[in-house]
């Protein structure tokens, strides 16, 4: 009996370690290329690093969010926001894509909603000097509880479940990185 259970305590151990089965997987995969990336990783493309923070279910009822929206969303539907950092990881000034979509396991796709001018957390690309980030240093998207600059979805209730959900970031160069969403 004791072996069995030295075993066992042996397997437990090799799979919760570092090097138990996740070191099976293909090294070679690159994330956010190859596969989604997990949030909270900043990843390169062209020129700038991305980072996305936290998404979340906003509700303008509650004061929190406020700030981030004004409007309910439709019956039927959520909205979700996705708090992102682009950052110019160059030498050159650059400027952060625009285009962003979520996709769903159904092959669903959404765009964002667009922001009133002056919501201080709209997701706003603009050129940026070296190590110039979005958001600003020192503005209320960087200081805020997210600390990031705000990308807006309104989904179906039916489309959260059809999980996993993933924010794909297209490059000036047709590039990509996808992110799954942890909602």
């Amino acid at each position: 009996m004791l072996p069995r259970r030295v075993v066992i305590v042996a397997c437990a151990v090799a799979l919760a370690s570092p090097f138990g089965l996740g070191a099976c997987g293909n090294s070679d995969e690159e994330q956010g290329v190859d596969e989604p990336a997990r949030e909270g990783l900043a990843l390169p493309l062209d020129g700038v690093t991305y980072n996305v923070f936290l998404t979340r279910e906003l509700n303008p009822k509650i004061q929190e969010d406020e700030a981030y929206v004004s409007e309910d969303a439709p019956p039927g539907s959520a909205l979700y926001g996705v708090f992102i950092q682009a950052c110019n990881s160059s030498k050159d000034r650059r400027t952060p894509t625009d285009r962003f979509v979520v996709k769903d396991n159904q092959g669903n796709t959404f765009a964002p909603k667009s922001l009133a001018a002056d919501n201080d957390f709209a997701y706003t690309p603009r050129t940026l000097d070296p190590q110039e980030c979005i958001p600003e240093a020192g503005s209320v998207a960087q200081l805020g509880p997210t600390a990031g600059s705000m990308l807006l979805f309104e989904f179906p209730l039916e489309n959260t479940e059809n999980r996993p959900l993933e924010l794909e970031i297209e490059g000036q160069g047709g590039d990509k990185l996808t992110y799954e969403l942890d909602i």
